[in-house]
């Protein structure tokens, strides 16, 4: 394999168009909590008028039920995909009534976790069990910490680029290919997926209802909000998706093997604690099964390899079957000065830099590669704006912003070559990115603490702000007749899909879950 990008991107744009470089499909799943005018948690039911959360492809729900997820295709021109989640916004602010979706990462005012409903998704097997899912994550991590939202961008190159990568990897199988360079983008998104932190997070601070429940001490903001002065994402910290048992996993991602078979020792290996939580109790299930993970989805990586599974199938067995079909990035915090989460700028830096982790050289991950790695997401999501901060490579330790600095030089490359055939956005958005680098201040994670001091306005009034100015936004351009009757129709389909599905049931749920769990993974 070459051993550096610029060296597979040459031998690659000999070959083929260099416009399929950009022609990668791309997909968002953006999370917002429905919140209260006043800026606590809405208690209300799933909309009637979204369809239903277990079968609208659309719209559905993460662990609460008022935790709503946005669902768009997969497209190759982003523009296409930006504003079909725009218009998902529009659609359900004509279903939420007076709530507002929440624009930050960190949640809005919450209560205690007998206060956060679980998502509920009708009586079916396969809703029951999505249901009991959730309950076990409460259960072993808390609800509080499962309201925190992201956006998770799914990720494919095109198709025409597997045949020539797999000659230039002399690699015989495209399959074997494919699965293999996916597998360098997430090793590699490894060792730099801290500069995403940096450059995108904008979840430094919170409401101290949050926070209470960790027992953590964190700067006071002001008499309602905590903060960490130098964050950038507060989210993918030791405060957000993170926990104990699952850092002594550490799955391999070597080899497709490896992975799969580190995931199902996980999903298959008792874990005392959650032994002494029980599984049944009182005839009522509190998780699906005491071991180390319920199943795949619990997995808190920053980024997964993904294919679409058939129906009923584990995703651990559709990977075995057909190898990686796609990536899905989930370290990415919601944008909470863009109406939905993202800018169609920030998009194609994200592209551009999982195109570059999959064209660039990626050595295995031995263990001490993965602490570094894990120790400098966390400095970067903790202490990102320190001006001093040192993060670790293999040859020592190196500024933060140098090292940023250094990659993005290798991306202006990739960007000059794929702006050959598109314009010039690649190259613009990743000048953008750099002059965060340049200033710290101009990171959405520094915007967001100055404007919530010059405004004199706490965590909780000042999203409230930015949601309704989101809201009013979003309403000078009313959706299309065609769009929201095609939205409204897939709403009604959906309700009726989950009542099908509840009648077809013949067995118990038990008898389900055993049958589920039957196919070793």
């Amino acid at each position: 394999m070459s051993t550096d990008f610029r060296d597979t991107l040459r031998r690659l744009t000999d070959q083929v168009d260099t416009a399929a470089l950009a022609n990668g499909l791309k997909g968002l799943e953006k999370e917002s909590l429905r919140a209260t005018p006043e800026g606590g948690l809405a208690g209300t039911p799933h909309p009637a008028g979204l369809g239903s959360a277990l079968t609208n492809d659309f719209i559905t729900t993460d662990f609460s039920e008022a935790l709503l997820e946005f669902v768009t295709p997969a497209r190759s021109d982003f523009a296409l995909t930006h504003r079909f989640l725009a218009d998902l916004h529009r659609f359900a602010y004509q279903h939420v009534g007076s709530e507002l979706l929440w624009p930050n990462s960190m949640p809005c005012r919450v209560g205690s976790d007998a206060e956060i409903p679980l998502a509920n998704y009708g009586s079916s097997n396969v809703g029951t069990m999505k249901t009991v899912y959730r309950r076990g994550l409460g259960e072993r991590y808390g609800r509080i910490m499962q309201t925190i939202a992201g956006l998770h961008f799914n990720y494919s190159i095109d198709s025409s680029l597997w045949a020539p990568l797999a000659a230039i990897d002399e690699t015989a199988d495209v399959d074997t290919a494919r699965s293999s360079r996916y597998l360098g983008l997430l090793r590699n998104h490894r060792r730099y997926g801290w500069l995403l932190l940096y450059l995108f997070g904008a979840s430094p601070a919170m409401c101290k209802s949050f926070i209470g429940a960790s027992g953590r001490a964190l700067p006071e903001f002001d008499a309602d909000t905590v903060f960490e002065p130098y964050a950038t994402s507060l989210r993918m910290s030791d405060l957000g998706y993170s926990n104990k048992t699952q850092a002594r996993l550490a799955i391999s991602l070597d080899t497709l093997d490896d992975y799969v078979s580190g995931l199902c020792r996980a999903i298959s290996t008792p874990e005392p604690s959650y032994e002494k939580l029980g599984v049944k109790v009182d005839g009522r299930y509190r998780q699906l099964n005491a071991n180390v993970l319920q199943i795949e989805n619990e997995y808190y990586s920053p980024m997964r390899p993904k294919r679409v599974a058939r129906s009923g199938e584990r995703p651990t067995l559709a990977l075995g079957r057909g190898g990686i079909e796609y990536v899905e990035l989930r370290s990415v915090d919601l944008n909470p000065f863009d109406p939905v989460g993202i800018t169609p700028s920030d998009a194609r830096f994200i592209e551009l830099f999982l195109l570059y982790c999959l064209l660039e050289h990626s050595p295995m991950l031995d263990d001490e590669a993965l602490a570094r790695a894990q120790k400098n997401q966390t400095l970067t999501a903790t202490y990102g704006r320190d001006p001093g901060l040192l993060l670790y490579r293999d040859d020592g330790q190196i500024l933060m912003t140098d090292w940023g600095l250094l990659l993005t030089d290798r991306l202006a490359v990739l960007a000059e070559v794929l702006d050959g055939q598109t314009g010039s956005d690649f190259s613009a958005a990743v000048a953008a990115q750099r002059c965060k680098l340049d200033s710290a201040e101009q990171t959405p994670s520094a915007r967001l603490i100055e404007a919530m001091a010059t405004s004199g306005q706490n965590f909780i009034d000042f999203n409230l702000a930015l949601a309704e100015t989101h809201r009013d936004r979003l309403g000078e351009q009313p959706l299309a007749p065609e769009t929201a009757q095609a939205f409204a129709a897939e709403a009604l389909a959906s309700a009726e899909r989950q009542a099908a599905i509840e009648a077809a049931d013949t067995i118990s749920f038990d008898d389900y879950l055993a049958q589920y769990f039957a196919d070793p993974c």
